[in-house]
């Protein structure tokens, strides 16, 4: 978890992000909200209630949620995790989430064993075959059989589904240096972690070619580090340079294709949307998009859409935040 020291930086990366210039939905788009880093203390959870309330109220395909469902030291107990599946539950929109590092990888800070909550959180949200909501989408999941790769069977989070002609694809990558440099263990299941997310990556790209299909939409919780700005403790490798270089590879290949590729992500808890990924010339991957949604203190929504007619494919506008109780 990472998250801005000043209120100011959120507006200053909405105007670089030039946000009075964001086109709106086309006829016949699809249309789905991009949330995360919320609720994380008792206050929040009304603000979510309300949230979800506001979503409710608008006619989007699903709801995606990038994980961190609790503070860094907040709550890790089994009944936080219930109450928020009940909250996510009254979204009459599906609801798909995955996890982030305040739900697992931190929790050892309240004396919790992180892969045992993990183990947890699949259980409560990633048990079935569908989304969260009132109304469900089916998902494919990497612990499935349909899958073709059985070798990551505990997986569940790892998921995908397509919609307007665009893969979606859901993994579990994480903040907190994704869990690498804490100990050998946790460096162990960061290591089996992202072998299940590569291969998962790799299913997602030849999908998208072999189907034609028009674009990938890649979510997760951990901001990579495109920047390069996050400072370790000496001997300590950098815990996301394997999947900032898939994802620059990827989006290299799709790109080629004339397929874009839409990154969201949460972490820093304020809203950005740019185009981070350089090929080895140094020039940008125009193709390639990242998103990265608000969170708290700002439980906002970001409204995202797949133009039907659009030759970018996707669209993004931050949305304003729900009213604030009486």
């Amino acid at each position: 978890m990472r998250r801005p020291a000043l209120a100011a930086a959120c507006a200053l990366v909405l105007l670089l992000a030039g946000c009075g210039t964001f086109a709106q939905p086309g006829p016949g788009s699809i249309a789905f909200a991009l949330i995360g880093d919320a609720p994380y203390n008792a206050l929040e959870v009304d603000e979510v209630d309300r949230l979800i309330d506001a979503l409710n109220a608008q006619d989007l395909a699903f709801v995606i949620h990038v994980g961190d469902i609790t503070a860094g030291h907040g709550s890790c107990s089994d009944a936080w995790f219930e109450a928020r599946k009940r909250q996510f539950e009254r979204s009459r929109h599906p609801f798909v989430i995955v996890p982030g590092d305040n739900d697992w990888v931190d929790c050892h800070r309240s004396g919790r064993d992180p892969l045992e909550r993990l183990d947890f959180f699949r259980k409560v949200f990633e048990s079935g075959d569908e989304s969260l909501g009132a109304q469900k989408i089916r998902l494919e999941r990497q612990s499935s059989s349909q899958s073709k790769d059985r070798r990551f069977p505990e997986y569940r989070e790892h998921m995908r589904w397509i919609a307007g002609d665009v893969l979606f694809v859901g993994v579990n990558v994480q903040g907190s240096n994704n869990n690498v440099g804490r100990n050998r263990a946790m460096d162990r299941e960061a290591e089996r972690r992202m072998a299940a997310v590569f291969d998962w990556l790799d299913e997602a790209v030849k999908i998208v070619e072999q189907r034609n299909l028009r674009g990938l939409v890649v979510f997760a919780q951990a901001d990579p580090d495109f920047e390069m700005s996050v400072r370790r403790r000496p001997g300590v490798p950098d815990g996301w340079e394997s999947f900032r270089n898939v994802l620059r590879a990827h989006a290299l290949y799709l790109g080629k294709l004339n397929k874009p590729v839409l990154f969201v992500h949460g972490d820093r808890h304020h809203f950005v949307y740019d185009h981070p990924l350089a090929d080895a010339k140094g020039k940008t991957i125009a193709n390639f998009t990242r998103v990265e949604v608000w969170g708290s203190p700002f439980v906002r929504w970001i409204k995202a859409w797949i133009d039907p007619k659009a030759p970018e494919v996707f669209g993004v506008t931050p949305a304003t935040s729900p009213a604030p109780a009486n």
